[in-house]
């Protein structure tokens, strides 16, 4: 009988490893041997994991710095106790620019265990390009990322808002390195700006005008607030709530969707009403709207779906309504990891 072929075997053992249930089972596997490790480790292994395993909730990272970890009985408390105990969420290590008086560093977004930081002018009023960094709080490495450069600016306007995020690593890119989005919100247009840590540089991805994307320039700021799923990221309150506007970053492309259709056309008149949540799954766009009411102090979770295949006459249509505990106000404070934070 002939050898088995060792790439067969390697294969093999990679779709058992997929199936063991916990981080730690896959972790004491990989202590068995050197074959096992180097299979268990490697990054294309890992992402697979990761898609069919989501990382376990550990706590939720303040905007002005610190981490507040999950608690008893949540299954995850010890390790976020470890975490919190090893990481430095006041990102001391990470040396502010020399160019004037500045805000501590404050996180504006977090994605595969790397945090976006950002600090400005203590004097500043009016919106303006800040200075940025990446790092990990664990292993405590940084990068200060480089101005952005002067001509990908459009001059001939006032800038209205500038809101930072961490693009998702892409299946093709090394893990160790990173993208950061900035949208420009100027009168006429959005501005797309990325940063690539591989190039060390900054590009325009992309610079729609409003009326290219089928709506008119927000009476107010609507970027500070985002959702991402599945390489999309989603803002909810563009042409006063009536739509989500959209950015693929596989495609760094803009697009928008109405929201005022179907059942959501019930839901506009409801009390205290605000979109909490907007998310990609299995083709269908999803969406938790927040009805309350504080007399009586009622407030319930609409579960709306839509159908993500770019018909204009898709509806949203209700799937469930969830009634929150009561004696208490809620308001959203975020979204992630599949996770809705209120």
């Amino acid at each position: 009988m002939a050898p088995p072929v060792p790439h067969l075997v390697d294969e093999i053992l990679e779709e058992i490893f997929l199936h063991l249930p916990t981080p730690e089972a896959l972790a004491r596997a990989s202590t068995a041997c050197p074959r096992f490790r180097r299979i268990i480790t490697e990054a294309s292994f890992l992402r697979r994991y990761r898609k069919l395993h989501p990382p376990p909730l550990l706590g939720v990272a303040a905007d002005k710095g610190g981490f507040h970890p999950a608690q008893e009985p949540h299954p995850s408390a010890p390790l976020a106790r470890a975490l919190a105990d090893a990481a430095d969420f006041s990102y001391s290590f990470v040396p502010k620019p020399n160019n004037g008086w500045l805000t501590p560093w404050y996180a504006r977004d977090i994605r595969d265990g790397r945090v976006l930081l950002e600090c400005s002018s203590l004097w500043e009023i009016d919106p303006v390009f800040t200075n940025l960094a990446v790092c990990d709080p664990l292993s405590r490495r940084y990068v200060l990322l480089p101005p952005i450069p002067e001509e990908m600016t459009v001059k001939q306007e006032r800038l209205v808002e500038f809101e930072p995020m961490l693009a998702p690593t892409g299946e093709d890119e090394v893990e160790t390195s990173f993208k950061v989005i900035c949208t420009a919100h100027y009168k006429s247009k959005l501005v797309a700006c990325v940063f690539s840590s591989v190039t060390g540089q900054w590009y325009v991805a992309a610079s729609p005008t409003w009326s290219s994307l089928g709506t008119v320039e927000p009476s107010r700021k609507c970027l500070s607030h985002f959702n991402y799923l599945c390489g999309c990221f989603y803002w909810t309150a563009i042409s006063e709530k009536s739509k989500l506007l959209v950015v693929d970053t596989r495609i760094m492309e803009f697009y928008t969707v109405d929201v005022l259709t179907g059942y959501h056309l019930q839901l506009i008149n409801q009390p205290h009403q605000s979109v909490c949540m907007s998310t990609i799954v299995d083709g269908t766009l999803e969406m938790f709207t927040l009805v309350g009411g504080y007399t009586p102090n009622l407030f319930r979770l609409y579960h709306t779906t839509r159908q993500n295949n770019g018909e204009s006459s898709s509806e949203w249509q209700q799937k469930n309504v969830i009634e929150l505990p009561r004696r208490c106000f809620y308001f959203r404070v975020g979204a992630a990891e599949g996770f809705l934070f209120l």
